[in-house]
C-alpha cells in the first residue's frame, strides 16, 4: 500500500511539473528568502504568446485553467484571455476593441465574467488623486463606458450582465455563484455593491469618500475584503467588511505605503496583497496578512515588480504578475506555496 502511494504520489508530482512548463534555474526566478514560501516558479505568459504583456489571472474553480488580461503587440490596451495551466487552450474570449479589465471564472466553469468598454469607448476619467500620484504607475484611469459582461463558454455568446452610467469594473463571483461584487461609480463616488449573479438587485455596501475597489467575497462567502483611498493620497489600505457593509474594519495603517490587491487564501484565516513602497525605490513584494491586520509576514523581494496573487481553490498553487526573470514586461507566474497548509496554518516562521 505504501509503495502504491508513493508511486501514485510521484506521478502526480510529474504530471503537475509537466502541465505547468519547463523550469528555469531557481536563481533566476526565485530569491533565497523566498524558498521559504515557495517553490519551483515557473512563467505561464510569454512574450512569445504574442503578449507585450500580461497579468491579473485568476483561477477556474477546478483549478485546470486561468484567465487573465494581456496586451496584444502592436496594441496598447488589455483584452481578456483564457488558456489551460499548460499553456494549451489559448483563446481570446473578449472582442479585441476598447479597454477590458478583470476577469474571473463562474463557479460550474461554463461562464466567466470581465470588463469591457467595448460599447462605449469615452475617455478615461483620470484618477482622483492624479496631481498626488503622477509619478506612480499603478494609478490607473477609469473609463465611464466600462460595463460587466458576462461570457459563455460553449456558445461564444457575451452578454452585458451589469450596466450603468460611469464606470463598473473589478467584478467577481461569490464561491456558490449566488453572487457579484464590484466597484461602481454609478452614485458620483467609487464605491463597493453586491448583487445577484444575473446582474440584479445590486445593493451598496460602502458609504465613505473616496475610491473604493478590488472586492472579493471570503471563501465561505460571509466576508469581503476591498482596497479604498479613503485618505485621497493614492496610498490604498485594505479594509474587511460584512456582506450587508455594517461592519468595516481597516486592517493595515501604513499611510507612506500602498495596499493594493488583496485576495483570500481558501481557508479564510489569511489574505495575500501587495505592498508598494514608494518612499525610496518603488519596490512591489506580496505579504499576508491576517484578516486582523494583526499579523504580516512578507512573500517575495524579488527587486523587480511582484503583484495581483491569488492563490488556486486548494490553495497549493500561488499565482501573480511579476518582471523577475529578466523580462521586460510583465507576465503570469505560478509557483506551489509551502507557506501555508491548505488549512492555513502558518509553515514558515520568522
Amino acid at each position: 500500500m505504501q509503495k502504491t502511494r508513493f508511486f501514485a504520489s510521484f506521478f502526480v508530482t510529474v504530471f503537475l511539473c509537466a502541465l505547468i512548463g519547463p523550469a528555469v534555474a531557481d536563481d533566476e526566478l526565485q530569491t533565497e528568502s523566498e524558498h521559504r514560501w515557495f517553490r519551483n516558479v515557473r512563467q505561464l505568459t510569454f512574450e512569445k504568446m504574442g503578449f507585450e504583456r500580461a497579468g491579473e489571472a485568476y483561477f477556474s474553480a477546478d483549478g485546470k485553467r486561468i484567465c487573465f488580461q494581456a496586451v496584444p503587440k502592436g496594441k496598447t490596451e488589455y483584452q481578456i484571455y483564457v488558456m489551460n495551466l499548460d499553456g494549451s487552450g489559448l483563446k481570446m474570449v473578449s472582442t479585441g476593441e476598447g479597454a477590458t479589465t478583470c476577469s474571473y471564472f463562474f463557479s460550474d466553469g461554463k461562464k466567466m465574467m470581465f470588463a469591457s468598454n467595448h460599447l462605449d469607448q469615452r475617455p478615461a476619467v483620470a484618477p482622483p488623486d492624479k496631481e498626488k500620484s503622477s509619478d506612480r504607475s499603478y494609478a490607473w484611469p477609469f473609463p465611464p463606458g466600462m460595463d460587466i459582461f458576462e461570457y459563455e463558454f460553449d456558445s461564444g455568446k457575451l452578454t452585458k450582465l451589469i450596466d450603468a452610467e460611469g464606470y463598473d469594473a473589478e467584478g467577481s463571483y461569490s464561491a456558490d455563484g449566488k453572487r457579484i461584487i464590484f466597484t461602481s461609480m454609478r452614485d458620483n463616488d467609487q464605491e463597493i455593491y453586491i448583487c445577484d449573479a444575473d446582474g440584479k438587485n445590486a445593493k451598496r455596501i460602502t458609504d465613505k469618500p473616496g475610491y473604493d475597489g478590488g472586492p472579493f467575497f471570503s471563501p465561505d462567502g460571509k466576508r469581503v475584503v476591498y482596497r479604498s483611498d479613503r485618505a485621497n493620497d493614492g496610498n490604498l489600505q485594505i479594509f474587511v467588511n460584512n456582506l450587508e457593509g455594517t461592519d468595516e474594519q481597516q486592517i493595515t495603517h501604513d499611510p507612506a505605503v500602498l495596499h493594493w490587491c488583496p485576495f483570500w487564501h481558501p481557508s479564510g484565516k489569511w489574505l495575500i496583497y501587495t505592498r508598494g513602497d514608494h518612499r525610496g525605490r518603488p519596490n512591489y513584494d506580496l505579504y499576508l496578512l491576517s484578516p486582523d491586520g494583526k499579523e504580516t509576514h512578507r512573500v517575495t523581494d524579488d527587486p523587480t515588480f511582484d503583484g495581483l496573487p491569488v492563490f488556486s481553490p486548494d490553495g497549493k498553487w500561488l499565482m501573480w504578475t511579476s518582471k523577475r526573470g529578466g523580462i521586460e514586461g510583465a507576465q503570469v507566474f505560478i509557483a506551489e506555496f509551502t507557506g501555508l497548509t491548505p488549512d492555513g496554518e502558518l509553515r514558515v516562521h520568522e
